[in-house]
């Protein structure tokens, strides 16, 4: 386990630290837990005013080693942009958390992925065109990314997961609580089959707030190669995560419609406005992505040992054989931490499967 962890988790639970303050803090303090032990002076230094009163209350009643089980306790994954399994797209945008919570798995293909979103009251022609495009879009190996809203976004994941395909499901609360129900439900069960996770930002028991939405669409975008929208009203919420999208240099793309229909107005105008692209069908973005290429190079990532560790392990773990860690530790010549740690990352990038009872097999 990552020592600085536990307190990088307690910073998440004090929504006012961001990427960029927290960025400070490591800057000033060289490590999460050197930040969250020094003195109050220190901590007044930055100037922050009520911010920084919030910091010093919250270390007070926060205790960072049961945050950070509590994560354990509920197979919840926090990860950290240095952690091989964080998001490679994330990475890329300006200030990314500092801190994923993630429930399942995010696995290297799910970096060849696209944003679908689209207005809560839905039509069926924005159904038509979700039932045309998403199974062709999964069938090329993409993962389809939602903010878990009603109408289009619920749909998309839901066509894509009868489909056979991946899902990421981003929330505005904790990925231990998330909604709204009625999706949340088919999120769960995409966790709990292994096709997919649930993604937040914001610590466990958090509620969603009006205001936390906004930030999940910067990480709805920041997750994929392009977002689609498909149906949007003129002032629709579904207009901000591509307004993200397009400030983080990721692709656009959107879907016409007519141009008497209301949830029709933001898509139309995104195409004439914003330089969306105007798409008929799925082989347009699938074209404009590279998609086939892209799914190919993370399929190929994907069995590919990142480090000395993961090669000794692969070593040992032949096709078709289950073996009891102990024995992984004495035949990689590994300490017990580091093929722990080793294997954790292994899994969640889909090169290993945990059998239970401490034995191991290659995936």
């Amino acid at each position: 386990m990552d020592l600085d962890l536990p307190f990088r988790v307690a910073f998440s639970c004090i929504l006012e630290v961001g990427p960029v303050k927290f960025s400070q803090l490591i800057s000033a303090f060289g490590s999460a837990e050197l930040a969250w032990k020094s003195g109050d002076k220190d901590m007044e230094k930055f100037g922050w005013g009520e911010v920084t009163s919030r910091i010093l209350e919250a270390r007070k009643r926060i205790n960072p080693q049961k945050e950070y089980e509590k994560c354990l306790n509920h197979k919840i994954t926090p990860l950290v942009p240095e952690d091989p399994a964080y998001p490679s797209l994330l990475k890329e945008i300006h200030d990314p958390p500092f801190l994923l919570y993630v429930r399942g798995q995010l696995l290297p293909e799910d970096n060849v992925s696209l944003t679908v979103v689209g207005s809560r009251k839905m039509t069926s022609y924005g159904e038509q065109v979700i039932e045309s495009f998403v199974p062709q879009l999964v069938g090329a190996g993409l993962t389809i990314v939602s903010g878990l809203a009603l109408g289009v976004d619920g749909r998309a994941s839901e066509v894509a997961y009868k489909s056979g395909g991946r899902v990421t499901s981003v929330v505005a609360s904790g990925v231990d609580n998330p909604t709204p129900y009625t999706n949340a439900q088919l999120a769960l069960r995409i966790v709990n089959e292994g096709r997919g996770a649930l993604v937040s930002e914001f610590p466990l028991g958090t509620n969603p707030q009006p205001f936390y939405f906004p930030r999940r669409d910067r990480l709805v975008s920041g997750l994929s190669l392009g977002t689609l929208v498909i149906e949007a009203a003129e002032k629709s919420g579904s207009l901000i995560t591509p307004k993200y999208a397009l400030e983080q240099g990721r692709e656009v793309f959107a879907v016409p419609g007519s141009i008497f229909s209301l949830v029709s107005v933001g898509t139309n105008n995104l195409i004439k406005e914003s330089g969306a692209k105007l798409v008929n069908d799925a082989r347009d973005i699938l074209e404009e992505l590279g998609a086939v290429s892209k799914v190919s190079q993370a399929q190929a990532t994907a069995v590919l040992p990142a480090s000395l560790e993961e090669e000794l392990v692969l070593k040992v773990l032949v096709f078709g054989e289950e073996v009891h860690v102990d024995d992984i530790v004495r035949k990689a010549n590994l300490p017990v931490p580091a093929v722990g740690s080793v294997l954790t990352v292994m899994e969640l990038k889909g090169m290993v499967k945990n059998i239970g009872g401490g034995y191991y097999r290659r995936a």
